[in-house]
């Protein structure tokens, strides 16, 4: 389906509301608007394949931006609100946007920006334009015919004020092409073109949250991640495209979930390992006050989950916890639920999109049990946008596809996750994995996150540290630093070999982390490899 269908059965049901905010919006007024949009996007000059680019924190009008260029035809990229200008600079020019989309809040990026979109056709702002990103005004009497001048941004609600709110005469289907996050390197565009043109045409991921989710008009979907990645943003409008409300975080925090979930009585959600942490690391009577017993399904991906802590989730929840192992690619799709996880612990579960092929690095495959490339063979193409080298290098002599991720299968067709192969550090000729000491440094009482990376060893290459955040900072002021390292050390070689163990710990207020759960290790490690060669990743 498509939210024109629910604007006609129930115009009157919010198609979402923004949690903080309380912003809510019918399903009638997204129709409305969503076609304002498409007559706006065709009035600046743009057809069906053209592209946009979305620079917006989770806004009350992300979604109407989204389906309207879809039902025009259009490509939209929505960007991350925490890149550099030279970021998003260059993921504007890459994606071949023609219009850029931006808001008040996002402002101060928003003006970095204008000496390097000098090429759009028009640059739009929601929430009003401050004067420093102002354009010289839209030209002519008629809003949407009008081009954005170079010299600033116009205000969105003056461009869309007069397009009509019936749909377009020749709607077809455009679609997504988000960006990789870019945690090994420059972020990636990954374009799947629309199966079927109609803007109503099935997918998979609505096949999936329709069947297998059991996702529905009565379903609430709690997305509490930014909308601009590839998850937060498919799921919830597949929540709408099946009839159902979507509750937007506009941030996440770990107790206002729990408040959402009980206000909402939300029936899906879709979280990352790290926010099971923060959620467990609330104090018992916080975690006690809240009514979560509305949830029937929580998704989770993104990030490997360590198996004590989906234990406990699991224990805390019932068993509703479903897991997927997939990327922005769509290639390809593994799924498990909390039963069958329960007697296969640590898995990610096995294919529903693709199937699966582990290869040795000479791309031949190995038995069960045995860590090798994850590859999907006949799962969904995609390619990299403008970037036939890095599409190559993703592919598989027989045409299969990778992420770069490394795993195992056991003999009945579960996939284990290893870590990601640009993650391995090699000390001494031997490949070390970093992600088992992760999985049992977080398991710390005192450890709110952490990182173990490969730094510069004379001897050996490399060496295996660690860098944590603690859960209090009071905890490695002074002295206590030294003494919680050596606890660490020692909490990490009581369960696994020395080898895996940090040598050292840092520690750090913040990890950079992504707000979707994946850890920018590359702009950890570039700090101890400065000015010393070090493998490209």
């Amino acid at each position: 389906m498509h939210p024109s269908h629910y604007a006609r059965t129930q115009p009157d049901k919010p198609a979402f509301i923004m949690a903080g905010s309380g912003v809510s919006v019918s399903y009638r007024q997204l129709e409305e608007r969503s076609n304002q949009v498409a007559h706006l996007l065709r009035g600046l000059g743009l057809k069906a394949g053209d592209h946009i680019a979305i620079l917006l924190e989770n806004h009350p009008r992300f979604f109407e931006i989204c389906f309207g260029a879809h039902r025009a035809g259009i490509i939209y990229t929505a960007m991350s609100t925490r890149l550099t200008v030279g970021e998003a600079a260059y993921i504007v020019e890459n994606c071949e946007a023609k219009i850029l989309i931006t808001s008040k809040a996002m402002s101060s990026l928003a003006r970095e920006l204008l000496p390097h979109t000098g090429a759009l056709a028009a640059r739009l702002m929601l929430d009003g334009v401050p004067p420093e990103c102002a354009a010289d005004g839209l030209a002519g009497s008629n809003a949407a015919n009008a081009a954005g001048s170079t010299a600033g941004y116009t205000a969105f609600e003056a461009a869309i004020a007069g397009c009509p709110i019936t749909p377009l005469s020749d709607e077809t289907a455009g679609g997504d092409m988000l960006y990789s996050s870019g945690t090994t390197g420059r972020p990636k565009g990954v374009f799947v073109p629309p199966e079927f043109p109609a803007i109503d045409a099935p997918n998979p991921l609505i096949n999936i949250c329709a069947k297998l989710y059991g996702m529905d008009a009565q379903s609430v979907y709690l997305s509490p991640a930014p909308l601009y990645h590839a998850a937060p943003l498919r799921f919830s409008m597949t929540a709408m495209r099946l009839g159902g409300t979507c509750v937007v975080m506009e941030h996440f925090d770990a107790e206002d979930f729990l408040r959402q979930t009980q206000r909402h009585k939300v029936t899906h959600t879709q979280l990352v390992p790290t926010m099971f942490v923060r959620m467990l690391k609330l104090p018992p009577e916080a975690r006690a006050q809240y009514d979560v017993s509305s949830l029937k399904i929580a998704i989770h991906a993104a990030a490997p989950c360590p198996i004590p802590v989906k234990q406990q989730m699991i224990g805390w929840w019932g068993p509703v916890l479903w897991e997927y192992y997939a990327g922005t690619e769509g290639n390809g799709m593994t799924m498990v639920n909390s039963q069958d996880w329960l007697t296969h612990p640590g898995t990610v579960g096995r294919s529903v999109i693709g199937q699966l092929r582990i290869c040795d690095d000479a791309g031949a495959q190995v038995p069960n049990g045995t860590p090798g490339t994850i590859y999907f063979a006949e799962g969904r193409p995609y390619s990299y946008h403008n970037d036939p080298d890095k599409t190559a290098s993703s592919r598989h002599a027989q045409g299969w596809t990778t992420l770069g991720d490394v795993g195992y299968v056991d003999d009945e067709g579960y996939l284990y996750l290893t870590d990601r192969k640009a993650h391995m550090i090699i000390s001494g000729g031997v490949n070390i994995y970093p992600q088992e000491a992760e999985n049992l440094l977080i398991t710390h009482p005192k450890v709110l996150d952490c990182a173990v990376i490969g730094v510069p060893n004379d001897e050996f290459g490399e060496e295996v540290k660690a860098v944590v955040q603690p859960r209090d900072m009071a905890d490695v002021a002074g002295p206590l630093a030294q003494a919680l390292e050596a606890e660490l050390i020692a909490f990490c070689r009581a369960s696994l070999s020395p080898l895996k163990c940090p040598r050292s710990i840092d520690f750090e207020a913040e990890l950079p982390r992504h707000p979707t759960g994946k850890l920018y290790k590359r702009l950890l490690r570039d700090r101890y490899w400065a000015g010393r060669a070090s493998k490209i990743i």
